[in-house]
């Protein structure tokens, strides 16, 4: 590419910027491209009824989480469990 790799990023000139642009966007999937090959496969994987496919589906971890505990990221900041069920003494009963 023509570009000096111990130059830093701020350093760069707009051609020399243009030309990697150009060579990344030629030679790689990036962006919507990237998006809808990624959605395919999630689709695909669904539709077979895979492992995989059914944990997407389900909104839980796919990639061998657990999810005893850990998982809040993936199904939301859903806090099943409740405290021991006894009232504060400054609560009327």
């Amino acid at each position: 590419m023509k570009v000096d790799p111990s130059k830093r990023t701020k350093d760069l000139s707009e051609a020399e910027v243009s030309r990697l642009k150009e060579f990344i966007e030629g030679n790689y999937k990036v962006e919507g491209a990237l998006r809808q090959e990624i959605q395919l496969n999630v689709k695909r994987l669904k539709e077979i009824g895979s492992y995989r496919g059914i944990r997407h589906i389900r909104g839980l971890p796919v990639r061998g989480q657990r999810t005893k505990t850990n998982s809040r990221t993936v199904r939301g900041n859903v806090r099943k469990t409740a405290g021991s069920g006894r009232k504060s003494a400054a609560e009327k009963t």
